[in-house]
């Protein structure tokens, strides 16, 4: 009993030496190594998609000597309960940084939990936690946009485009009949963008009527099921769709696709994102204009916040709303100016 005793105490102790070695030498380098855990609501969620892929480029850009970034990425495929599991592996793993984009941004308080007893900041990103939860401790961040904004800008796309296309009221009633195109039922993201859409639209004295709108959680596949229902109650009356994100206008896309509709009988399509499949179908004139989420924005300022955490420097640099928010502005896209985003891909 004493000798294992014994040798459990050297391995302890060797053990010890090791850990104490590994983060002299660490030190003695003077490299900033961030271990970066990243927990999505669902990857295959096209922009989440194209937003990761920034975030791991806009890191390796930083990497010059004294920083060093590995990027972990778990999918927890619309499951908070998942993604609470993933977060605990993440931490287990040794990630001393976590980017969460939450299923449910209403239910972060376990994952907050994991991650201030483990003393490791947390990078809220694309869907926002209630204000009241960002509040539970000094060291949870969030990099995004305004939802607002990005309806309000969708509104003024379309309300520019009827204003110059008077053919898109097609049966001249001087009304636009119209479809909406939402995320997640209850989501508050979707629920923003929809009704500040229709609010700017009706502020620009568009005369609106709402024929039907379906919940496709930000699907392109989904949205294209609920766009052939629609039709299939409404035919030829809709002249304009409003789709959340520019996964779902690409579905009501492929919706008139399938039914081989003439371009006559086509309503305007209005996005939201600009994702790269979205831009290409501004290009083709197949959508009519997209409110553009600057991913490239929205990844550099993980990535620099990422390493201000892990450095313990650069934090103040940082241009903070208070002392926790980072929004990053939409900008409107048509076929006029569609090619300088194209480019920036």
């Amino acid at each position: 009993m004493k000798k294992r005793k014994v040798l459990a105490a050297v391995l302890v102790f060797g053990i010890s030496i090791q850990v104490l070695a590994s983060c002299t030498a660490e030190e003695q380098t003077g490299i900033a190594r961030a271990q970066v855990g990243v927990a999505c609501y669902n990857q295959s969620d096209i922009f989440i998609s194209e937003l990761l892929d920034c975030f791991e480029e806009k890191l390796n850009q930083l990497e010059k000597g004294s920083f060093e970034a590995t990027v972990t990425v778990r999918d927890g495929a619309g499951s908070q309960r998942i993604q609470n599991d993933q977060v605990k592996e993440l931490v287990d793993a040794g990630c001393n940084v976590l980017c969460v984009n939450l299923v449910d941004r209403a239910d972060p308080s376990e994952i907050i939990d994991i991650a201030r007893e483990n003393d490791i900041p947390i990078i809220f990103f694309n869907r926002e936690p209630v204000a009241e939860d960002m509040m539970q401790w000094d060291k949870l961040y969030y990099v995004g946009a305004d939802a607002k904004q990005s309806g309000v800008m969708q509104g003024e796309l379309a309300a520019d485009a009827i204003e110059t296309e008077p053919q898109i009221d097609r049966n001249k009633d001087g009304k636009i009949q119209y479809v909406v195109l939402e995320g997640e039922p209850g989501h508050q993201d979707a629920i923003i963008r929809t009704e500040n859409a229709v609010d700017t639209l009706r502020g620009k004295g568009v005369e609106l009527e709402k024929l039907s709108y379906g919940i496709a959680n930000w699907n392109q596949a989904q949205a294209e099921n609920r766009m052939l229902q629609m039709i299939g109650q409404h035919q030829n009356q809709i002249e304009l769709v409003l789709a959340n994100n520019d996964a779902m206008a690409l579905g009501a896309i492929d919706a008139y696709k399938k039914l081989n509709r003439t371009e006559s009988a086509l309503p305007v399509f209005f996005g939201i994102d600009g994702t790269k499949e979205g831009l290409e179908a501004i290009k083709e004139k197949k959508m009519a204009g997209t409110v553009y989420n600057d991913k490239e924005g929205q990844a550099e300022a993980m990535a620099k916040l990422t390493e201000a955490l892990v450095s313990g420097s650069g934090l103040s640099d940082i241009e903070f709303e208070n002392e926790k928010y980072i929004y990053l502005p939409y900008s409107k896209v048509t076929f006029e100016n569609v090619e300088d985003y194209i480019e920036k891909e």
